[in-house]
C-alpha cells in the first residue's frame, strides 16, 4: 500500500479512491519528482551556507539572487517534462 496514491475525491462509501498511474509513466514520474526534490534540497543547503558564510548583506543578497536563478534554471527542464507527462496521462484518461 506504500505505492498507492489517493484521490482527494471520496467514493460514495467515504473511502479515498486509489490513484493508479500507468506502469509506463510511473517510473518516469517518480524519477522526475525525485530529481526535483534533490534540486530543491541542494538549493536549501546552498542558501544556508551563504547565510552563514557571507558577512556582507549586500553580497549575500546578490549571491542569493544568483543561487535562486540557478535553481530555477536547473528545475525548468524537469518541470517541462512533468507538464508533458501530465498531458500524456490526461490523454489516457479521456
Amino acid at each position: 500500500m506504500g505505492d498507492t496514491k489517493f484521490h482527494k475525491e471520496e467514493s460514495d462509501k467515504g473511502a479515498f479512491l486509489p490513484r493508479i498511474y500507468s506502469p509506463t509513466y510511473q517510473p518516469l514520474l517518480q524519477s522526475l519528482l525525485a530529481t526535483l526534490a534533490d534540486i530543491d534540497f541542494d538549493y536549501e543547503k546552498e542558501r544556508e551556507k551563504l547565510r552563514t558564510a557571507v558577512p556582507d548583506s549586500t553580497l549575500e543578497l546578490r549571491a542569493l539572487e544568483r543561487l535562486k536563478a540557478r535553481h530555477r534554471e536547473r528545475r525548468e527542464p524537469y518541470i517541462q517534462q512533468l507538464a508533458v507527462l501530465q498531458e500524456r496521462m490526461m490523454q489516457l484518461r479521456a
